[in-house]
């Protein structure tokens, strides 16, 4: 009785060593087969994605920085900073990342860092950082749509067209699905496309017809062509320079684009002028 029941522990033991080591190749290797019996991963995509943004001339070492040689890779431009400890967190999967697909990735860090680029380029050396890294400028910050958010990354295809953006920190197999799928090599996910409305370039919250924390049901076709003619037209006041449209993209909870665009919004249908002077501002990117 003793033997069959250290047999049955030890049993037990190896198929949960055996489980954990599978899990763990699975993560080293990318692969994110789901567990029998539910749904696959999704995978989201802009359709007509835009050709990406260009960046400067030169690294912080002084090596050139070409698109040119992007082609056929898949690119990650990650705006990060060295003070920035969710930055600093990513820092070693990303290097990790561009180990693991080597010729066929490129990684770029935008650095944010006031700090001048020879500390940044110390920042590197101490962490072995195996990408570029480039000095942020208000024009590259400007052309990707404002980065409210450190770290951000943009997902560049193959061809040069950026096709995500994740802001904040995300799993690593979240990337490694997305670089995979761009590559065209097997994964267990479902493509789908979506509108940017904002999501990946700020500029593009013009083309939204639903905001974040905007009500416009029971608006007529016409009060809800006005009032987001207005919240495209009108600057938030909180100090973020953006339109009110960008700003309820940009952050859902800001509290003065919401009440200014829910005022917006009962203006429009109660047919009274705006109670404030217009103040139109620029859309990030244009």
């Amino acid at each position: 009785m003793r033997r069959l029941l250290l047999t049955t522990i030890l049993t037990v033991a190896f198929l949960a060593v055996a489980y954990t080591m599978t899990g763990a190749l699975a993560r080293s290797t990318g692969q994110t087969t789901p567990p029998a019996g539910e749904s696959s991963s999704v995978i989201r995509f802009v359709k007509d994605p835009q050709m990406a943004p260009p960046l400067p001339d030169r690294d912080i070492s002084g090596a050139v920085v070409s698109n040119a040689n992007w082609t056929g890779k898949v690119v990650l431009v990650n705006f990060w900073a060295t003070w920035c400890p969710p930055c600093r967190e990513e820092v070693p999967e990303l290097i990790s990342l561009q180990r693991q697909f080597k010729d066929q990735l490129q990684i770029v860090g935008i650095s944010e860092d006031d700090d001048t680029a020879a500390n940044v380029s110390r920042f590197a050396k101490q962490w072995r950082i195996n990408y570029p890294i480039v000095m942020a400028t208000p024009e590259v910050i400007s052309a990707y749509g404002g980065v409210p958010a450190l770290p951000t990354t943009f997902v560049i295809d193959t061809q040069g067209r950026v096709v995500g953006k994740h802001a904040g920190l995300h799993p690593m197999d979240t990337y490694v699905l997305e670089i995979r799928a761009l590559l065209g090599l097997p994964v267990e996910a479902r493509i789908e496309t979506f509108a940017d409305t904002g999501q990946l370039f700020l500029k593009n919250a013009v083309n939204a017809t639903e905001l974040p924390g905007v009500n416009l049901t029971g608006l007529t076709p016409a009060q809800k062509k006005a009032a987001l003619h207005r919240l495209n037209a009108e600057s938030c006041t909180c100090g973020c320079t953006l339109t009110l449209s960008q700003c309820r993209v940009n952050d859902t909870e800001c509290p003065v684009s919401g009440k200014i665009a829910e005022q917006v919004v009962k203006e429009v249908v109660h047919g009274i002028k705006p109670t404030r002077a217009p103040q139109t501002s620029k859309p990030p990117g244009v």
